[in-house]
């Protein structure tokens, strides 16, 4: 039996070397060469190869990155629009305002400045605070005037004319705000030989008015600046 069993091996492996050597191609039987002109004439020609375009765009291909380039840090993006200088914005005007005017000077000012810019100008209403005044007079005439004067200068005493014409012929010794600042520089003045004097009130109360320029550039402040009559000696400054 094992005999039958090698022999059987051995036609085996006998067959299988003819076949795999070609020895019996006459019969058709015979392992595919991959060089015989069928196959050949089966391959592919990618010489008559053409792309066939389609409707849609191809997508753009990459380039190639050397490997040195990839490594490298990636440069610096270009600058974006909102990155781009840009022109500086106008600066905001100040805010300026002049100050106090009367009624009477109030209403000359509002008619030379009504051609300005609209909205560039308000003439607000304040009031004008009273003023107390250490005074001496009125006296009788010229020469008791001119007589006081010289005491006062012989004391050191600085002095002025009143501001209200009622009280011409007379001297103010000072101007304050309240009348108890007025009754202390009275007794200030008391203190160094001043016995005729006593306070009074120059002004009440009254109403007035504050020109304000709420954003003033440079060529507004030049327009208001140059009306001189108008502003009455008031400059401008900037608002509290």
């Amino acid at each position: 039996m094992l005999r039958f069993f090698v022999l059987v091996l051995l036609l085996a492996n006998a067959g299988y070397y003819a076949w795999s050597q070609g020895l019996l191609l006459e019969w058709g039987l015979a392992p595919a060469s991959q060089s015989e002109p069928q196959r050949l004439a089966q391959q592919i020609r990618p010489e008559v190869l053409r792309v066939v375009g389609s409707k849609t765009q191809p997508t753009a291909a990459v380039p190639l990155v050397p490997n040195g380039a990839a490594q490298q840090p990636a440069s610096a993006p270009a600058s974006s629009p909102a990155d781009a200088p840009v022109a500086a914005a106008p600066q905001a005007g100040e805010c300026l305002q002049a100050g106090v005017f009367d009624e009477e000077q109030a209403a000359t000012l509002r008619r030379a400045v009504a051609g300005l810019p609209p909205g560039s100008w308000t003439l607000e209403r304040t009031t004008i605070a009273g003023r107390w005044m250490v005074y001496m007079g009125r006296f009788a005439d010229a020469d008791a005037l001119a007589k006081k004067r010289a005491e006062l200068r012989e004391m050191n005493i600085p002095y002025d004319r009143p501001a209200s014409a009622s009280l011409e012929p007379g001297l103010s010794l000072g101007r304050f705000s309240t009348e108890e600042a007025a009754q202390r520089g009275l007794n200030n003045l008391a203190a160094k030989g001043v016995r005729t004097a006593r306070v009074v009130q120059e002004r009440t109360d009254a109403p007035g008015y504050m020109l304000r320029l709420p954003a003033a550039d440079s060529a507004l402040r030049a327009q208001v600046e140059a009306l001189r009559a108008p502003m009455a000696g008031k400059a401008l400054r900037p608002c509290n």
